[in-house]
Order: C-alpha cells, then structure tokens, then sequence
C-alpha cells in the first residue's frame, strides 16, 4: 500500500512538472525578462501576410508587427508561417499567442479572440468586372441600377455584409445577390470573364494576386478584365483570449505608429495606395 500511494504522489508530480514546463515554453522569457511571443501568421496571404524568395516572414500585416516589436521592448516577436485553419485553432488553442490573416470583424470570431482597440490595416473591396463594363460599374448602386448580375458570395464572407447593408440603406434600387458556398476564385474569375456573371464583390488582393501579378493564374485574362475599388474593411490581428495585456500593449504601439505615417507608409509599400481613404469615417 506504501509502495501505491508513493506510485501516485509520484505520478502527480511528474503531471505538475510536466504542465508547468510546458507553461513555461508558451510562456517564455530570456534572463532579461523580455517574454517571447509567437505570431503565426498566413504564409500564402501576399501581399498582406507570405514569405519572400529567401523564406522570410513578410508582407503588410507582418511589418506592420515587426515595427509595433521595436516599440515593445517587453516582448520579442517570434514569426511562424502556418495555413489558415492552423492559425485559427491555434491561436484559439494558445499554441500561438497571436494570429495574422487579413482578418475581418465577426461576432463568431470575437467570442473566441480578443480583438484590439485599434484595427491593423484596411482591405480594400470593389468590383471585379469585364474591360467593356469599365466606367459604367463603379459600384453597388451600379450593379443594381443597371439590373447587373453579381457572383454568389458565401452569407459568412464580408462581402456578403457589404451587400446586406447596402440593400438596407436603399430599399428602392436592390441588389439580388445569390449565396453559394461552392465555388474556388478561378471559377469566379473565369465566369465574369465569360459572361455568365457581370462583377465579383470581392477584395483588392486577390484580383492583384490572380489577374494583374505577371506570374498571377489568370493574369491571360489582364487586358479583358477590369477593378473599381469603391470601399475598404478594417482588418485584426487575432489574439488569444488569455492574452488581454498584450492586446493592449498592441494598441498603444500602434496608434503611435499611424501618429508617426508608418502604417500609411506600409500601406501605400505593400497595397499600392492608402486604402484607409475608403474606410467609412466614424
């Protein structure tokens, strides 16, 4: 009995040992007391979250990180390149501290991470549309006024929102809009190309990334295709709920920073414009 009770004081102190070190390790700072932290972030999202030729962390939302980390002296940020799905179950986990995706605002999403005071950057949004439509679809109100047939979007999409809200605020001149939750970007570039819908309500990066980047899938399809950037939507950095203090840390840092131009400076560097001019002003 001796022998079995000391079996299990022993087992538990292996268990104690155990977790701590592995509070440590998610937790852990140099003799300096400066704590590292672990930024998972998108490695496919050019241009706001990808790794360059050499296999470095970069793109909008990862300098924009790099530069609130000279400010936090207390902290040293630590880049890990991962998927979508990782980033998020991850970050949720605490296996990361925090996560960067061209994130937008859901109710799903904040009750599983802390979204910051101050938001990261501004995705810009539009209307991807064929070159004969150039000039004459501008934006939502064109697509309804011109009885204009928009790609399904998914009803959780952004974009999706953007319509709810557009329909709401003008009951007279509606948009019919299909909801799908099927279809790959390249359908939906080839199907405006086609003719079998007339815009796609989608962001400025994939139209960049897949049509007008010379090494872009569909970039063939350049000189038919046309962009009308008409709104922009605030994006987050995701962190995990325990980490309350550093969220706030972020918020400070980075309020200094657009005081300072840098964030319009990264913006206008890794999206070719201040995409915040097309934030709705508050």
């Amino acid at each position: 009995m001796k022998k079995f009770k000391g079996l299990i004081i022993l087992t538990l102190l292996v268990a104690l040992f155990v977790t701590a070190c592995s509070s440590k390790e998610n937790n852990s700072s140099d003799n300096s007391g400066v704590r590292t932290i672990k930024v998972a972030y998108a490695q496919t999202g050019k241009p706001i979250t990808f790794q360059d030729e050499k296999g470095n962390a970069t793109g909008y939302d990862v300098e924009v990180l790099k530069l609130i980390d000279e400010k936090l002296l207390q902290y040293q940020f630590e880049f890990i390149p991962t998927t979508d799905d990782d980033l998020l179950i991850g970050v949720e986990s605490g296996k990361y501290h925090l996560g960067l995706k061209n994130a937008f605002y859901t109710d799903a999403r904040a009750e599983k991470y802390i979204y910051p005071k101050e938001y990261l950057g501004a995705s810009a949004s539009g209307l991807l549309i064929r070159k004969e439509d150039e000039g004459i679809v501008n934006d939502l109100s064109d697509i309804a006024s011109l009885g204009k047939k928009l790609l399904p979007i998914a009803p959780q999409d952004a974009q999706y929102a953007l319509v709810q809200k557009y329909n709401e605020e003008n009951p007279d001149n509606q948009i019919n809009v299909e909801t799908s939750e099927s279809f790959v970007v390249q359908d939906g570039i080839v199907w405006i190309s086609e003719g079998r819908y007339d815009a796609w309500l989608v962001i400025k990066s994939t139209y960049d990334a897949n049509v007008v980047a010379e090494d872009g899938p569909y970039h063939y399809l350049n000189e038919e295709l046309s962009w009308s950037t008409f709104t922009a939507t605030k994006t987050w950095p995701l962190f995990n709920r325990e980490e309350q203090e550093l969220a706030d840390a972020y918020d400070e840092a980075i309020k200094e920073l657009k005081e300072e131009g840098k964030i319009k400076e990264l913006l206008i560097q890794f999206l070719g414009e201040d995409t915040s001019q097309y934030l709705d002003k508050e």
